[in-house]
């Protein structure tokens, strides 16, 4: 097997600059890899837009379908997270009548910026929030108590929304604008809209912040939700002007919201490159990254939803741990590497004391990550052409008991015993624990079909 290549200054290796902005800044996660890496590997694998199809099992905000088909590429992407896919949709999506777009653009603004006035957004609850109960705010008190919102939302809702993650007025702004976009007739307009909430929601419109985990910052009083918006959808116009120019939005671009353990939707379709990254075996919960635009989106309406988008995730942390869902690890029986990083994980537990529910199933999200990974590499082989290459960035953690984690190098065991070939593990950069205060790396883990 090939060993991990000699370390490499990272420097601004997770930087995005200010050429790889178009598209890309529709909408984005704040943990996804940027465009210039899904560049490098192209060049590396001499990849050739006139018979290579890109494909990305894990496309998240969409970063290796919107390079590839910026650079000519024919693309296909899944995820199981259905915002995700959405927001992939919509990236790729750019044959949009620009100006009927225009036009839809000037109406939308004058009637949200009518509705606000109408609403007397500013002094007293509007009509339309009426059925979540007079009194929660008022001419007097635009509250920012993070339960206040709670009070506001349908029942169901509630359950699943984070604490304080977005204020009242600001959300009575935002549930206006939905109502306008929801009404808007033209299916790629809505759909560019909606991406165009999610991106101002989480860049100035909600109260989230991202570090290790995603967290609450301090609640606003208010946002300026119609410059935002405007300022998006300009951006975005000028980006759609600039890919039809060059014809780009002809090139082909499917994607599904799909288990990248199935991949169910694939039928039988074939690749020839595939530049991933893969959720990372940690204490971090996907779902709740995005759960702001989801809930406000519709993609999640209740607990229900939400369990049923972790059932289809990579098991990859111990709230993705569902009862009945949790079969994978009988893949990864036979490696002894895993099993033994389990057990140390698990002994390690018993030696501390810790017995709370979430610290008694670290040891089993080993397993059933890797279990994940490896059905998902089982199901990819036949879908990939002789000779596809093959990238899946992936970073070591240590984030159970502080036990270390060689993330790349176990998946590229389980790669080699599904008959890959591994070429390399480059280090794309090193990043500071934040539990250890240590430099962990992230890796590319290079695979072939053989």
């Amino acid at each position: 097997m090939a060993q991990p290549t000699p370390a490499l200054s990272n420097g601004q290796m997770n930087k995005v600059g200010a050429e790889d902005r178009a598209v890309h800044g529709w909408y984005r996660f704040v943990l996804g890899y940027p465009p210039h890496l899904v560049t490098k590997y192209f060049q590396q694998f001499g990849a050739d837009q006139r018979h290579d199809v890109v494909f990305d099992p894990f496309c998240g905000c969409g970063t290796t379908p919107v390079e590839a088909k910026l650079q000519g590429f024919r693309t296909v992407g899944i995820d199981a997270n259905p915002i995700a896919a959405f927001a992939t949709t919509v990236k790729t999506t750019w044959d949009i009548p620009l100006r009927k777009l225009e036009d839809a653009n000037r109406k939308i603004l004058e009637r949200f910026e009518s509705a606000l006035d109408e609403q007397g957004i500013n002094t007293e609850v509007p009509p339309l929030f009426r059925q979540f109960g007079e009194g929660i705010l008022n001419q007097h008190d635009h509250s920012v108590e993070p339960s206040a919102i709670k009070r506001m939302l349908p029942k169901e809702l509630a359950r699943v929304m984070p604490r304080g993650f977005i204020s009242p007025l600001p959300y009575m702004k935002i549930s206006l604008l939905r109502g306008l976009i929801d009404a808007e007739e033209n299916e790629p307009i809505k759909n560019l809209y909606s991406l165009a909430l999610a991106g101002i929601l989480v860049e100035g419109v909600g109260n989230v912040g991202f570090g290790p985990e995603v967290y609450m910052t301090r609640p606003k009083k208010d946002a300026p939700v119609l410059k935002l918006f405007a300022d998006k959808i300009s951006m975005m116009l000028a980006d759609l002007h600039l890919v039809q120019q060059f014809g780009m939005h002809r090139i082909e671009s499917t994607v599904f919201s799909d288990d990248a353990r199935t991949l169910s939707k694939l039928g039988d379709r074939k690749v020839d490159i595939v530049i991933t990254s893969p959720p990372y075996p940690n204490e971090k919960d996907y779902t709740r990254s995005t759960r702001l635009e989801s809930l406000i989106l519709g993609f999640i309406r209740n607990i229900d939803d939400l369990r049923g988008i972790k059932r289809s995730l990579i098991q990859s942390n111990t709230r993705a741990i569902l009862k009945g869902s949790d079969t994978d690890d009988s893949y990864v029986k036979k490696f002894a590497r895993i099993q033994k990083l389990a057990r140390t994980i698990e002994n390690k537990r018993v030696e501390l004391g810790k017995t709370s529910g979430f610290e008694r199933l670290y040891h089993r999200v080993i397993t059933l990550y890797y279990g994940g990974l490896y059905r998902h590499l089982s199901k990819l082989l036949p879908h990939l052409n002789r000779g596809a290459r093959l990238a899946y960035v992936v970073g070591d953690q240590m984030s159970f008991f502080r036990i270390h984690i060689k993330t790349g190098e176990l998946l590229a065991e389980i790669a080699d015993d599904l008959g890959y070939k591994v070429d390399a593990i480059d280090l794309w950069r090193e990043r500071l624990s934040t539990t250890t205060k240590q430099m962990l790396r992230e890796e590319v883990v290079l695979l072939r079909k053989r």
